[in-house]
Order: structure tokens, then C-alpha cells, then sequence
């Protein structure tokens, strides 16, 4: 089984619902694990939520957001492409405070993704656009 889906919007958190219930095709046939699903979900919103708000928060709504979910057997993978400012990951992560005490809003929808996603990576590609590639296994 490999499924694939691809989707493209624009920098709009009101755009969150259209982007669930699309997610939801990936889900055939149905991934028995209600807890993997739901992480899934988090990971694909956590993920948009960070593009719209962070990576596009001085570009214009119009600016495109793709988003591409891969399923094999194994596992799900989420890539979302999109513009803006360089941005380091790891770095990023390795100053965010832990959740447990982490009470500040900045971060921690990337610690929520670090402690979820079995792979989590953000990659300058060469047209100048970045991929945020988020891997779960299940």
C-alpha cells in the first residue's frame, strides 16, 4: 500500500478545517490505533499552524502553502513547502525549554511535534523554499 495526496492553499489559519477534513482520506483504511491517528492530526495541524504564523507572518495571504501526505504500511509522512524567512530547527528545539515547563506559547507546538513525530526535519530546498518533513510510525 502506498497512498498519496497533495493539497495546496494559501497563509490562512481559517484554512485549518478545509485542511482536516482533507487529511482524512489518508485514513483509508482505517489506522486501528485511535492514539496514532490523533497524533497524526496534531503533528499535520501543528505543523500548518507554525507556517501560517511564524514562517509566513509577513507574507502576503496569498502566498502558497503546499502540503503533500504519503502513506505505505508503515507509516505516514507529512511534507508541507513553504516560503520565508531561514529558520533552524534544531536550534530552535535545543532552546525551547522542555514542555512540562514550558508555559510561554513560543515553541511549543515544536516540542509538542518533537515529542510525537518519529522524524521531524526542516530543509532549505534549492527554488529557495523550505520543507518541514514530519514522519510518523505506526
Amino acid at each position: 500500500m502506498n497512498h498519496k495526496i497533495y493539497l495546496k492553499l494559501n497563509t490562512d489559519l481559517s484554512a485549518s478545517a478545509k485542511v482536516l477534513s482533507w487529511f482524512e482520506q489518508i485514513n483509508q483504511p482505517v489506522i486501528s490505533h485511535k492514539q496514532i491517528w490523533w497524533q497524526c492530526q496534531t503533528l499535520l495541524m501543528e505543523g500548518f499552524v507554525n507556517i501560517v504564523e511564524h514562517s509566513h507572518k509577513h507574507l502576503p495571504i496569498e502566498t502558497p502553502i503546499e502540503i503533500e501526505v504519503s502513506r505505505t504500511q508503515d507509516y505516514i509522512e507529512i511534507r508541507i513547502w513553504s516560503q520565508g524567512e531561514p529558520f533552524d530547527l534544531e536550534q530552535r528545539l535545543k532552546k525551547t525549554t522542555e514542555l512540562e515547563k514550558n508555559i510561554q506559547e513560543r515553541g511549543r507546538g515544536l516540542k509538542i511535534m518533537e515529542a510525537i513525530a518519529d522524524d521531524l526535519s526542516y530543509e532549505k530546498l534549492a527554488d529557495n523554499r523550505y520543507c518541514l518533513l514530519i514522519r510518523k510510525h505506526y
